[in-house]
């Protein structure tokens, strides 16, 4: 891997990581601005360890660690920097089965977005599957069912993998949508600052691991996964204590991280087939995508401006 890739790699990871946290920094500042001065500084300075460490870093290297047990744990994380053919076919062994699990994922994510979700309509369709959302079941079974069929053909791990990842979406799901209702109660109630912290560092757990699944259709590297995931880690902690309310009014942004994480599942899945893709693809797309989301979001709050500057006059 070249330097220039490497970069390309850490800076996509980066951004994929703070633009699909985006909610999760709302909900944290929703509950930050209810919680006492110390409480909110520790979420600042520990916390971030925790977050990019004991999330970002450990998580990443107990999946390939699982893949490829023969690494051992210091292998798992190292085998970036190994040299040793053994290691290389170890993980290209595992790969397909690692890139469909995390595939999947991505793919009922996305779907799930598109058919249940509110959202502001960024594009022509969504407001048509919005009003489908009963149709979501049918669609995701519908998926799991046809990757099983031609993952069986590729072996009983990958058909496995499929199975594997439905169920890390069906899981995390859950833990989500438990934890956006319970964002109210965090809210309302007089819980203590220290429950509140242990309770936005199980959210941070649940909603990074949409980024860390994402994270491998960019590079296996452990080590760089831990970068530019931590460092995206960082971005979100900025936001959640900087102009929240500024970063709400770029409301197309949703719909950039949830369009690249459709792109980054299609690409996992087709590599988990055997198919041969640049390794600048995924940062390219989620640059690209991103992109185009966040010029959308600034014409649409200009407009808004413009709009009510007039209704004031």
């Amino acid at each position: 891997m070249s330097i220039l890739t490497i970069i390309l790699t850490i800076f996509g990871l980066c951004l994929f990581e703070t633009i699909s946290s985006i909610d999760n920094a709302i909900i944290n500042a929703e509950v930050l601005s209810g919680m006492g001065k110390q409480a909110r500084k520790w979420f600042l300075t520990w916390g971030i360890f925790i977050a990019v460490f004991a999330v970002r870093g450990l998580l990443p290297w107990a999946i390939v660690w699982g893949a490829v047990p023969s690494l051992g744990p210091v292998g798992a994380f190292m085998a970036a920097f190994s040299s040793d053919p053994l290691v290389h076919e170890a993980i290209e062994a595992a790969k397909p089965v690692l890139l469909m699990a995390g595939g999947v994922f991505l793919l009922l994510l996305f779907l799930h977005w598109l058919f249940q979700e509110p959202k502001n309509f960024g594009l022509p369709g969504e407001r048509f599957f919005m009003k489908q959302g009963v149709w979501f079941y049918a669609a995701a079974s519908g998926l799991i069912a046809a990757l099983v069929w031609f993952a069986s053909e590729a072996g009983g791990k990958m058909a496995f993998a499929v199975t594997l990842g439905s169920t890390a979406f069906f899981l995390t799901s859950g833990f989500k949508q438990n934890a956006e209702k319970q964002e109210t109660s965090l809210l309302s109630t007089s819980m203590s600052d220290i429950s509140k912290l242990l309770y936005l560092e199980i959210i941070d757990l649940t909603f990074s691991i949409d980024g860390v699944l994402g994270a491998f259709a960019f590079t296996l590297s452990v080590p760089l996964i831990l970068v530019g995931n931590g460092l995206g880690a960082v971005v979100v902690r900025q936001i959640t204590v900087g102009n929240i309310e500024r970063i709400k009014r770029y409301r197309f942004l949703k719909n950039g991280a949830m369009y690249s994480i459709l792109a980054l599942g299609a690409v996992m899945t087709a590599e988990s087939f055997g198919a041969h893709l640049p390794e600048w693809l995924s940062p390219a797309t989620t640059f690209g995508i991103v992109g185009f989301f966040f010029a959308k979001s600034v014409l649409d709050a200009r407009k808004g401006d413009a709009a009510s500057g007039a209704s004031k006059a």
